[in-house]
């Protein structure tokens, strides 16, 4: 119900019917619209718009009205005959619409485990479903809707899965979250992991396990791209070693901070990846001829990573894990610009 100050209104739904005829599965969609005005009754019209027609093989032959061009959905040619049409989204939208209670479906989708019910899953694609593929009137048999619900939406887990899902059942695992599952069975595919074995695939506890090999999987990527970013730096190591190579061994410490040059484009790839910020992607630091990354540790450790800048001849940026400050921040800074005049020794030695 609808508050409104408006004198007139219209609205528009479908709806669809289930019959057969000739042994065909028959769905008949009509659009039905309502024309309101104040004080008035509403005036409520009703047309058929198309028919989708399936044979016992799950074949599909649509029926239909004429289109006019445009954006829109409603735009029938209502004194258009309903003949043979090229299937599209606008048909099979409009078949997905509520269907009446009072149906009649053929023997076939009956006997393949159909229950009066559609459980979600649009009536047209769950009866296409049923009569060509047997792995869908398995699960149908076994009451498992939901299952059926995640494998008709994801074909692809249902081809990666279905041998490991007949194996669980016969081990009497019980799947209480099919898209979980799925998922955690397609990362052990990815994984090289044995899908036959009842060790993998009926995990007492899916959730840890599907966080696991997540996490390998994450670690996996990311250790290729990692590669993958050294291997195209390396293209640019000898233009690197041109640039920079006069200050190479350039090493500060104050007996507890040691700060040392990175000396190739592969360093900085590692200490971005490391340190999560952007000092390894791309040419933007190592060919830079204005500046030089510094890397600051303690004890072996990564702490902050350093820009100096050879123009101005101080550190221009200096950020931790995730481009934060530490605690050692200043101390760091200042070791830099306080050895400045050594780095200054290193360019006016070349010049």
């Amino acid at each position: 119900m609808q508050r409104t100050k408006r004198q007139k209104a219209m609205s528009s739904t479908y709806f669809s019917v289930l019959s057969e005829r000739k042994g065909l599965q028959l769905m008949r969609a009509f659009q039905m619209k309502a024309y309101y005005r104040k004080g008035q009754k509403a005036d409520i019209y009703c047309w058929e718009v198309a028919r989708y027609w399936m044979n016992e093989k799950g074949k599909v032959e649509v029926m239909a009205r004429k289109r006019t061009m445009g954006i829109y959905m409603d735009t029938f040619c209502y004194d258009s005959d309903i003949e043979l049409r090229r299937d599209n989204t606008t048909y099979q939208h409009i078949a997905s619409f509520p269907v009446c209670p009072d149906m009649k479906v053929i023997p076939q989708i009956w006997r393949n485990g159909f229950d009066g019910a559609f459980h979600g899953i649009e009536p047209l694609t769950l009866f296409k479903a049923m009569l060509t593929d047997h792995r869908i009137e398995t699960m149908m048999k076994q009451c498992r809707y939901g299952h059926v619900r995640h494998f008709i939406d994801h074909p692809r887990h249902l081809e990666t899965c279905w041998n490991a899902y007949k194996i669980a059942n016969r081990n009497h695992y019980l799947i209480t979250d099919i898209g979980k599952w799925a998922d955690y069975i397609c990362m052990l595919v990815e994984m090289g992991k044995d899908i036959r074995s009842p060790h993998y695939i009926c995990p007492d506890n899916l959730e840890a396990e599907h966080d696991r090999i997540s996490e390998k999987i994450r670690a996996k990527k990311e250790k290729e791209r990692t590669e993958e970013e050294i291997r195209k730096a390396l293209k640019n190591e000898d233009k690197f070693k041109e640039m920079k190579s006069r200050f190479f061994g350039l090493m500060f410490t104050d007996g507890n901070i040691v700060v040392r040059m990175l000396e190739s484009v592969r360093e900085h790839v590692l200490e971005g990846k490391a340190m999560h910020h952007c000092v390894g992607s791309g040419t933007n630091y190592s060919l830079n001829p204005d500046c030089i990354i510094f890397s600051a540790r303690i004890a072996e450790q990564r702490v902050e990573t350093v820009e100096f800048s050879l123009e101005q001849m101080k550190v221009v940026q200096c950020h931790g894990l995730q481009n934060k400050d530490t605690e050692h921040h200043a101390d760091i800074i200042n070791l830099v610009n306080s050895n400045a005049r050594l780095i200054e020794q290193r360019m006016v030695a070349t010049t």
